[in-house]
């Protein structure tokens, strides 16, 4: 089982650049790009409760699980 960061899509939906989702969260665009593309082993809550405050949605909103797939939770 593999987590996967569904971040361009609430982006999409929402109607928002990464470079604004960046600048109200407090972090780099760098390392919300490594965060949208799933090249993070893992994010502090406090980022995702700011992520998910600009977007107005919540942690499952941006998160999805993908069975059968390696690489995941399962896998350390």
């Amino acid at each position: 089982m593999r987590i996967v960061v569904t971040l361009d899509l609430m982006l999409a939906r929402r109607k928002m650049k990464s470079k604004d989702l960046a600048e109200r969260v407090g972090i780099t665009e760098a390392n919300l790009s490594l965060l949208r593309t799933g090249k993070v082993k893992g994010v502090r809550f406090e980022t995702l409760a700011k992520i998910c405050e600009a977007l107005e949605c919540k942690p499952g909103d941006l998160l999805d699980v993908e069975e059968g797939a390696a690489g995941g939770v399962d896998d350390v």
